[in-house]
C-alpha cells in the first residue's frame, strides 16, 4: 500500500493547513531578521547589505522556505481536490508551481547583489548589485499574478466540492482576484495594500484555519473521489 492511500482526506487537508500556517512564522523571521536598513541611492545600499549580510541571508532563506511550504501546500491541496475535477485542479497546481519558481527566481535578486560586492565593490558593480536589487519587486509581482490564478481556480474547486463550505470557496476566489491585478501595476499599487492584503487575508485565511482545524467532510470526499473513479472507468471503456 502506497504511503498516499494510507493518508485518509482529512490528514492531507490539516497537513496542508499546517504547512499554510508554518509559512506566517517564517515570515515573521523575515520581518525581524531580514530587512535592511533604507537606501538613498546605489551606494548607501551597497554600504547597507555589506553591513548586513545576515539580513541578506535570513531574506533569502526565509523565501526559501516558504516556497518549500507552499509546494507542500500545493501538492497536498492537488491530491484533495482531484475528485472534484482533475483538470482544474492539475491546471490550479500548475500555476502555483509557476508562481513558486518565479518566486525563487525573484530570491536571486535578493542574494545576487552581495555576491557581486562581496567579490569587487567597484562603482560599476556597485550600480549593477543595485539595479538587480530593484528587479525583486517585479519579480515578485510576477508570481502574484500565478498565486492569484492558483487561488481562483481552488476558490472554485472548493465551491464546487460539498465538503468544504462555500463560502470560504467565495473568499478563496476574491483573494486570487485581488492577486491577479499584479498583471495592471496601476492598478495594483492602487489597492495595494489595503485592499489585496485584505482580501488575501480574508480568503488564505479562512482557507488555511479551516484546512488545519476542521480538515475535510471525509465522508463527502469519499462520496467525490467514488463518483470520480466511477467515471473514469465509464470513460475509459
Amino acid at each position: 500500500m502506497t504511503i498516499d492511500a494510507e493518508m485518509s482526506p482529512k490528514f492531507k487537508a490539516r497537513l496542508a493547513g499546517f504547512f499554510y500556517v508554518l509559512m506566517l512564522p517564517i515570515g515573521a523571521l523575515q520581518v525581524a531578521f531580514g530587512r535592511l536598513p533604507a537606501s538613498s541611492g546605489a551606494a548607501s545600499y551597497a554600504a547597507n547589505i555589506l553591513a548586513h549580510p545576515s539580513a541578506v541571508y535570513a531574506a533569502f532563506a526565509t523565501d526559501l522556505l516558504v516556497i518549500a511550504s507552499y509546494i507542500a501546500v500545493t501538492a497536498l491541496l492537488y491530491q484533495l481536490f482531484k475528485p472534484v475535477n482533475s483538470a482544474l485542479s492539475l491546471t490550479a497546481a500548475f500555476f502555483s508551481l509557476m508562481g513558486c519558481a518565479t518566486q525563487a527566481g525573484a530570491a536571486l535578486f535578493r542574494i545576487a547583489p552581495l555576491t557581486l560586492l562581496t567579490g569587487a565593490a567597484r562603482q560599476d558593480v556597485v550600480t549593477i548589485a543595485y539595479l538587480l536589487s530593484k528587479l525583486y519587486r517585479p519579480a515578485y509581482c510576477i508570481a502574484m499574478v500565478f498565486f492569484g490564478f492558483y487561488l481562483v481556480l481552488i476558490g472554485c474547486l472548493i465551491f464546487k466540492s460539498t465538503f468544504m463550505p462555500r463560502l470560504i470557496g467565495v473568499l478563496v476566489v476574491l483573494a486570487g482576484l485581488g492577486g491577479t491585478t499584479f498583471l495592471w501595476p496601476p492598478l495594483a499599487s492602487a489597492l495595494w495594500p489595503t485592499v489585496i492584503m485584505g482580501l488575501l487575508a480574508a480568503g488564505e485565511g479562512s482557507m488555511m484555519f479551516w484546512l488545519l482545524i476542521a480538515g475535510v467532510n471525509p465522508e463527502r470526499w469519499m462520496e467525490r473521489a467514488k463518483n470520480s473513479r466511477a467515471c473514469s472507468g465509464n470513460n475509459s471503456v
